[in-house]
């Protein structure tokens, strides 16, 4: 019996994923057909189904993508950055930084729109709110000389809250400087 190789993929996954990314991020989930999807991904159901599975599978991918994406490209912000006071501020800025457009954060996106029925959206929006919270903790134990304690861990929390609240402000319509003075009233969270 001849074993025949299967045919090679004629895409990048990556490159997929990233366009099924922005499709879901631009229309939501629930709005988001998979007509829509293979077309934006450039890819026939065959090789969508082939690779990806299904159009709940490639959520929960370019989920965990977009995470690890913006928590790496965090985590190289602040590490350019030797001063653990404005290391916080960088990451701040970041993580408040959903404004380039009114799509808002990808992440925050899906919470809001899934994580109520959906346990794996639930657990990776967690997942990575965690994270955040967690280098904020850093951040804050680091630029005062102390360790991470419950009370610093509360701090990071609030701040954690306020930055996303600003995010979903924003696509909400909030004006920029709103958010602006939302931001520079978070001041005392940050010492």
């Amino acid at each position: 019996m001849v074993s025949h190789p299967g045919r090679p993929r004629e895409f990048d996954k990556d490159t997929a994923l990233d366009a099924a990314m922005a499709l879901f991020w631009r229309q939501g989930y629930e709005a988001t057909s998979l007509d829509d999807l293979t077309q934006a991904m450039n890819l026939s159901r065959s090789s969508f189904y082939g690779c990806f599975g299904s159009k709940r599978d490639t959520l929960i991918a370019a989920i965990r993508r977009y995470a690890d994406q913006r928590f790496a490209a965090l985590g190289e912000r602040i590490a350019a950055e030797p001063d653990p006071g404005q290391a916080l501020r960088r990451a701040v800025e970041a993580i408040a930084s959903a404004r380039g457009d009114r799509d808002g954060c990808f992440l925050i996106n899906c919470t809001v729109e899934l994580a109520p029925h959906d346990p794996e959206v639930e657990g990776l929006s967690r997942r990575h709110l965690e994270r955040l919270e967690g280098l904020l903790a850093g951040l804050l134990a680091g630029q005062a000389g102390t360790a991470v304690t419950t009370a610093v861990s509360a701090r990071a929390r609030a701040l954690l809250a306020l930055l996303t609240g600003a995010s979903v402000m924003y696509k909400a319509g909030t004006p920029p400087a709103a958010i602006d003075e939302l931001l520079a009233a978070a001041e005392p969270l940050m010492r």
